[in-house]
């Protein structure tokens, strides 16, 4: 691969006499302090569940390593423990950037983490030294890596066959290209939108001095209509605040993105609305798109209230839809209705 994805993979038990404990992980330049942090979190999140825990992958954000975490939660019968069971996880570290990989590829990369699973729980039980549930986690490491190595692969040969496909449609046979900007603050979720729609999990152009990241998505409509979608990614980050003008110049739409589980970024989905009209010369009544309340799927750590959303967007003579990136719900609805809404608009 061009660059490793993971970023580190932490064997965390949950000990008797101090609590959720790092026991085994690699790399080895992790500092103790990041790894308990690391381990508290993973076990906290299971806090007032009753005992029961997930059967599938979880993921957990560590916004202060700027890390995501891909959990396997592992218990099995210890009469030698509190309860007879024992508690154990495995926490696959990768850069927040990554995460739409690992929603995309969420199913197939189960699979090794099922079957290590099973091998931790076997010498777990048989009392196996440290080293041997250790090379587990080496085998893990191997094995998604090939996995993503060989979806890496297959995501290249699918852009030589758009390319031959953008060779047949060339720019002449484009009827109508629209730009779609898409905003709202760090870590909403924007990129994981974008490349859960154009089905880039690996691609990307993101440039980080500039704060942009451009995508386009070409298809038919209904009537044979070819469209073309480019999507603008704008960083949300205040030092891109300069560049944003050159951004939203020519847009055709936007994307107004915020965080179901994160109440500030709802409460600045005015002030992006502000920033845009501040930047252009477009009247609210001239907005056209969609607030977009991202993640979802994250039902019990939802902090916005539906209602309250769809009041906002009224407000603003904007839509509004609920989406996830690690589920695709409503991903692919929301940019493909903004796209007929606006072939529409183009084409009375």
């Amino acid at each position: 691969m061009e660059r490793q994805i993971i970023k580190g993979i932490i064997y965390n038990d949950l000990d008797e006499q101090v609590g959720p404990n790092p026991k085994l992980y690699l790399p080895e330049d992790f500092s103790q302090l990041d790894l308990l942090h690391i381990s508290v979190k993973t076990f906290a999140v299971l806090t007032g569940e009753g005992g029961v825990i997930p059967e599938s992958l979880v993921v957990l954000p560590f916004p202060s390593l700027q890390l995501k975490g891909l959990i396997k939660y592992i218990q099995w019968e210890d009469p030698n423990k509190r309860g007879g069971v024992g508690h154990s996880n495995i926490a696959v570290l990768f850069q927040e950037m990554d995460d739409v990989v690992f929603y995309k590829y969420m199913r197939e990369i189960s699979v090794p983490f099922n079957d290590i699973t099973q091998n931790i729980i076997y010498l777990e039980k048989s009392d196996a030294n440290e080293e041997q549930i250790f090379n587990e986690l080496i085998n893990l490491e191997n094995a998604i890596t090939e996995l993503l190595d060989d979806f890496r692969n297959q995501e290249l040969k699918e852009s030589k066959m758009e390319a031959l496909s953008d060779q047949v449609i060339d720019r002449s046979m484009i009827d109508f290209q629209f730009k779609i900007i898409v905003v709202g603050d760090p870590t909403v979720g924007k990129t994981s939108l974008v490349l859960r729609y154009t089905n880039n999990a690996f691609r990307r152009s993101y440039v980080s001095t500039m704060g942009v990241h451009v995508s386009n998505k070409i298809f038919k409509a209904e009537d044979s209509t070819i469209i073309q979608l480019v999507l603008w990614d704008v960083g949300g980050q205040e030092r891109f605040k300069v560049m944003r003008k050159q951004f939203y110049q020519g847009s055709d739409a936007v994307f107004l993105v915020f965080d179901l589980t994160n109440p500030e970024s709802f409460s600045n989905i005015p002030v992006w609305i502000s920033d845009i009209k501040k930047q252009t010369d477009l009247s609210e009544e001239d907005i056209i798109g969609y607030v977009i309340g991202n993640k979802k799927d994250l039902e019990n750590e939802k902090k916005i209230n539906s209602e309250d959303a769809q009041i906002l967007a009224q407000k603003f003579n904007l839509g509004y839809l609920e989406t996830s990136a690690l589920s695709g719900e409503n991903v692919n609805y929301a940019f493909t209705t903004l796209a007929k809404i606006l072939y529409k608009s183009r084409s009375q």
